[in-house]
């Protein structure tokens, strides 16, 4: 145990003497540089978004009762018109029956006060009856006529109320959660729908951002169609970090921007061809923001002084300039695209920045010379070269 105790030590030792140079021979310490080069980068904004059907109805009764059957259930794909609950018709039946004898009632007043009106015409035309007489007549045939029309519309109400026993879709879509069974007693003045109807063949994803993030899309002006039509397809992230499959478009902005917040709110449109989107469910929206001719660069080879960026540029004469750059504000987590303070061709110290200082001189290796070198290191610590592992 002593004996693995006192390696560890030695390997320890010769590990920090590492990239200290040769103080022997007065080398100049090893150190990884790369050349800068220009690329081009795939950055993308991401925006929370909660998604939601194309069109949401709320269905509600039309008429109080007992639901008798439910023809769906919860998640099944309905179509526009098809019945989706049943309520007890027994009483609405009913009300059809009696306004149906209502007009027939109406029908025969009518007949009879115009065979009176008649009558009474020819009685006047002979001088039996007065003009009066007559009036009276023909008032009391636009009475019961105007009974018929009464009598006529309350059976349409009727007709119509007995129609809104069978509850049936709006459009087509997937039907929601339903809180009302058979036996469940409900009215238009139900606190909560029977269920919601959700188009999903297309998907809305709202979203918000902020109005610095707005002027940065829409910089170029002119009118709002036209900002959308410049906008580029964006992507959409679901809830588990895979993308969705179809990109989608901006359709709306928002025109006043949230004094409390400070965003501006915005709608994309998804096609949903598989029924993968539902309503009420979150993700990301995606903007591409592509950088071209961009020095992209390690973020290990930065080092922060200050919120500013900067790397050790490798002179002529194999010393180092600490020089600032200025980054892209997006990154990948990996690395900085630099705007400004680098130029191709230039070459960075990539390893151990944190210990470099301004005007160093050091040797500079390849990344591939040093990762060769590592592999050696191991090997010989693995085969115990402990004098070889680290030099």
């Amino acid at each position: 145990m002593k004996s693995r105790l006192v390696l560890l030590a030695c390997c320890l030792a010769l590990l920090s003497s590492c990239g200290q140079g040769d103080k022997g021979t007065g080398k100049a310490p090893e150190f990884a540089v790369i050349e800068a080069k220009t690329t081009t980068a795939n950055l993308t904004n991401s925006y929370p978004a909660t998604i939601k059907g194309k069109q949401d109805v709320e269905i509600r009764p039309m008429v109080s009762g007992f639901i008798t059957k439910l023809h769906v259930d919860e998640g099944a794909t309905v179509r526009k018109g098809q019945v989706l609950f049943s309520i007890d018709p027994v009483q609405y039946q009913a009300a059809v029956n009696s306004a149906k004898a209502a007009v027939e009632t109406a029908k025969a007043a009518v007949n009879t006060q115009e065979l009176t009106v008649n009558n009474k015409r020819e009685l006047n035309k002979k001088n039996i009856i007065s003009d009066y007489d007559l009036q009276m007549a023909e008032n009391q045939l636009a009475q019961t006529k105007a009974q018929l029309a009464q009598a006529n519309a309350q059976l349409v109400n009727a007709k119509n109320n007995l129609s809104y026993t069978s509850v049936t879709s709006p459009s087509d879509g997937v039907v929601g959660s339903i809180p009302y069974r058979v036996g469940s007693l409900v009215s238009p003045s139900v606190a909560s729908p029977l269920t919601t109807v959700a188009d999903i063949s297309e998907m809305y994803a709202y979203f918000s951002m902020t109005e610095r993030q707005l002027l940065s899309q829409i910089r170029e002006g002119g009118s709002t169609k036209e900002i959308l039509e410049k906008m580029p397809d964006v992507q959409l992230q679901l809830i588990d970090g895979t993308m969705y499959a179809d990109s989608g478009r901006v359709e709306t902005i928002s025109g006043v921007i949230d004094q409390t917040t400070g965003s501006v709110t915005m709608r994309a449109l998804f096609p949903n061809k598989h029924n993968v989107l539902r309503s009420g469910s979150t993700g990301n929206v995606v903007f591409p923001n592509p950088l071209h001719d961009v020095i992209m660069i390690p973020q290990s080879a930065t080092t922060e002084i200050q919120d500013k960026q900067f790397v050790f540029v490798l002179q002529p004469d194999n010393t180092l300039k600490n020089t600032e750059v200025k980054v892209f504000s997006l990154d990948d987590g990996k690395y900085y695209y630099v705007t400004e303070g680098l130029k191709a061709g230039e070459k960075i110290v990539i390893e151990g920045v944190q210990n470099l200082k301004d005007g160093q001189s050091i040797t500079p290796i390849t990344p591939a010379e040093k990762e060769a070198e590592y592999q050696k290191a191991l090997k010989d610590q693995k085969e115990g070269n402990i004098q070889t592992a680290f030099q």
